[in-house]
């Protein structure tokens, strides 16, 4: 693998960097950077996310007949970095990166010419409809029920640990249309309106989530939901297939660049805190080791990544691999929180101390960066968890990778 850069992807790097700078809000960085876990209003993705596809870089990994940008492996991989450097708001996967490659390859020409504009040009929000009471890790047993009634479907079941379905316009949902000896058989994959009577969503309030604190996580109740028959993704009880490869691109992110910017980050708390006696605790041994062993590791991520990322320019999918970068890529990201907290000390303890808020005269404790090591030490207990626990990873690797 030849991992030169020639001097278009040096100039294509500068374009990007040069486009940020002109197209990122000073203001908008500002409260992304100082806020709870990085959260940002609806209308701070929408502008972001509106501002890529007008440049024509949505859709990162859609083909260019469908909009994509056509970034080579290499434009991809400085494009990335250049977005975790200036710590540009991630793109919601939830449209572009999970369901849209569903329906583009299981999903009807009518599906496909509907769907697809509005999510490359953020015109619609998506959320995810998996995960039930009961049904995490063992997702063939969800029994959200899908039953057949002429040209709809009557809805009824719960989902949970669904994410911002209180802004979203369209949920996909896997529900069980039939009672199958082999469970996943009778799950299909349903795309559904949000604005259908018979959906309620409730809140899940996380610990991470302070007084007046930004709310992501959602229970979502179906009762007698109608939805078209023209909504069912490919096959009846074809939704389990579906799923798993949609799950491919969940897991299967680049985790790399947002590591090294968290490191960058940490290196510079580290070097502004004390370790006892005067002394930084960036020149303290024990947390100079500590910190090397993360940033060795961040490193193996990365050349995985980029080998990763190789097979996919070829045509490949990426497989259960995305299984490994799913949990290599948690771990160091719940690592670097750990590190971050006990770089911060004491003042991780007030925890609701994300700054100045509307009404309240009290500053906020200690430096900027203090504010958000609880919250987001907090919140990233879960990346061990989501899109498959870490646990059921290192099953799917033994079972896929090494044939146990």
């Amino acid at each position: 693998m030849d991992l030169g850069f020639s001097q278009a992807d040096f100039e294509f790097q500068q374009e990007v960097k040069q486009w940020i700078a002109e197209n990122y809000p000073e203001e908008m960085a500002s409260r992304h950077k100082r806020s709870a876990n990085g959260h940002l209003t609806k209308a701070d993705h929408v502008y972001w996310q509106q501002a890529l596809y007008k440049k024509g870089w949505a859709g990162l990994d859609w083909p260019a007949e469908l909009g994509g940008p056509d970034f080579t492996a290499t434009q991809r991989y400085l494009f990335d970095l250049e977005m975790a450097a200036a710590g540009t708001p991630g793109i919601l996967p939830f449209g572009q990166s999970m369901v849209a490659p569903v329906i583009m390859k299981y999903g009807s020409q009518e599906q496909k010419d509907k769907y697809l504009p509005d999510i490359l040009a953020s015109k619609a929000w998506w959320c995810q409809g998996y995960s039930e009471p009961g049904s995490g890790s063992d997702l063939a047993s969800l029994r959200t029920r899908a039953v057949r009634d002429g040209d709809h479907y009557i809805v009824n079941g719960t989902k949970t640990w669904n994410t911002l379905g209180q802004y979203a316009d369209m949920i996909f949902c896997l529900v069980r249309t039939s009672d199958e000896s082999i469970r996943q058989m009778g799950i299909s994959f349903l795309l559904i309106d949000m604005s259908t009577p018979g959906i309620d969503v409730q809140p899940i309030v996380t610990i991470d989530v302070p007084p007046e604190g930004f709310q992501e996580i959602n229970m979502v109740h179906f009762t007698d939901v109608k939805v078209p028959v023209a909504n069912l993704v490919g096959e009846e009880g074809k939704g389990w297939t579906y799923a798993k490869y949609l799950l491919e691109f969940e897991r299967g992110n680049a985790y790399s660049h947002g590591l090294k910017a968290s490191l960058a980050a940490l290196k510079m708390i580290a070097a502004s805190e004390q370790a006892g006696e005067g002394s930084a605790l960036l020149e303290e041994p024990d947390f100079r080791r500590k910190l090397t062993e993360a940033e060795i590791a961040i490193q193996a991520m990365e050349f995985t990544e980029l080998r990763i990322l190789s097979s996919l320019s070829t045509g490949a999918n990426v497989g259960p691999e995305s299984s490994l970068l799913k949990c290599r890529g948690t771990e160091i990201q719940q690592l670097l929180t750990e590190l971050t907290v006990e770089a911060v000390g004491n003042y991780v303890v007030p925890f609701d101390n994300s700054g100045p808020v509307k009404g309240l005269n009290v500053e906020p404790i200690g430096p900027d960066y203090a504010a958000v090591a609880a919250p987001q030490y907090f919140n990233t207990r879960k990346v061990s968890i989501y899109a498959g626990s870490n646990e059921i990873q290192r099953n799917i690797m033994a079972k896929m990778v090494l044939g146990l």
